[in-house]
């Protein structure tokens, strides 16, 4: 009898579990809204309709397909073939932007200065926002000390729609959009590109440097 009353217990007790694992699994706080992807590796083809763009909010191609119905998902950044494989930014309604590049890490070494390794991370890691101005490092010895990025006002100052600029390899970019009827919208991204096959791809290192 105390055998049959423990495997009573026991059976009881795994059906109970398994109930709780199944309302869990149910639970809608458990889908809660992801977080917001701030930085990443993404790769863009050419010729695939979702991924010739990106969208800046969750690292996520920027088109989809739901429905049998094809259309805009988030597109802050597109890769086109014209002339030799561009980038272009604020082509969404209303959106406005500006693309500027730095060129590679060894240039951003040799304009501001600071120590750095034979194509370094240290000039794509230090760039960052400080309220409407975009800082590099300019020494880092016991602390830190930022200098104004020189080509930052361009971000502010250039924006359109369809902004474009040529995909190089190794070239590190600043890149903002801005919507003309919202003016709280503002995403400030940078961009390396770490690999780049003509007519074919081109995969970014990328990080939001808007909050």
């Amino acid at each position: 009898m105390k055998k049959i009353s423990l495997l009573i217990v026991s059976a009881a007790l795994m059906i109970g579990f398994g109930c709780v694992q199944l309302v869990r699994a149910q639970t809608p706080d458990d889908k809660g809204a992801q977080p917001r992807k701030r930085s990443g590796v993404f790769t863009m083809y050419a010729l695939d309709p979702l991924a010739r763009s990106f969208c800046f909010n969750d690292g996520k191609e920027g088109m989809t397909i739901a429905n049998n119905q094809f259309g805009n998902r988030c597109s802050d950044l597109s890769y086109s073939l014209a002339g030799s494989g561009v980038f272009v930014a604020g082509i969404e309604v209303n959106r406005v932007a500006a693309i500027v590049d730095l060129g590679t890490a060894n240039q951003l070494r040799e304009r501001y200065g600071f120590e750095d390794a034979d194509n370094g991370g240290i000039g794509f890691a230090s760039l960052r926002l400080e309220g409407n101005k975009i800082t590099i490092l300019q020494e880092d010895n016991t602390s830190p000390v930022w200098q104004p990025l020189k080509e930052g006002p361009q971000l502010f100052a250039d924006v359109k729609a369809s902004a474009n600029a040529p995909i190089k390899l190794g070239h590190i970019y600043l890149v903002r959009i801005a919507d003309t009827k919202d003016k709280t919208f503002q995403h400030i991204v940078k961009l390396m590109v770490i690999s780049y096959r003509p007519e074919e791809s081109v995969t970014l290192r990328w990080e939001l440097m808007t909050k």
